[in-house]
């Protein structure tokens, strides 16, 4: 029995995503070195935070979202593989890693910290859920190709 050859688009839309998990990840590091989107959120949450608790923070920050992104390109990784090698839960497994991987990135970009104002500055959050959008993508094309005809 062969097995259908993985849909051209979905396997673009799964690179995209990785790529975009790669860039979303990198994101609060660029900042750090440039803008200090993070830090200025941080002190303006803090006002009384000394500059070593505002960098405590925003190096916590960096590894939460280092150990994200990384769980996020194994995801990509992971779901591809299985797009490839043709598995018939690929679409399922697909499904469940959107919906976990939107449920982290609205967390990111919604959450409340205890000053009251969201956990990250707007930017750093919609960078985070941007590769939803790829895996929304990716998720229709799987279960558009998975209906019968």
């Amino acid at each position: 029995m062969t097995r259908p050859l993985p849909a051209r688009g979905t396997l673009a839309a799964m690179y995209a995503g990785l790529a975009l998990t790669v860039l979303a990840t990198i994101a609060p590091y660029a900042d750090r070195g440039t803008t200090h989107l993070l830090a200025d959120h941080i002190r303006a949450g803090y006002p009384d935070y000394s500059q070593a608790q505002v960098d405590s923070a925003v190096t916590t920050y960096l590894v939460v979202s280092t150990v994200i992104g990384a769980l996020g390109v194994l995801a990509w990784l992971t779901t591809a593989w299985t797009v490839k090698a043709g598995k018939r839960w690929a679409p399922a497994l697909a499904a469940a890693v959107f919906v976990t991987a939107a449920a982290i990135g609205l967390t990111g970009l919604l959450i409340k910290d205890t000053s009251g104002a969201t956990g990250l500055p707007p930017e750093l959050g919609w960078a985070g859920l941007i590769p939803c959008l790829a895996g929304a993508v990716a998720v229709t094309l799987l279960w558009r190709r998975t209906r019968p005809a």
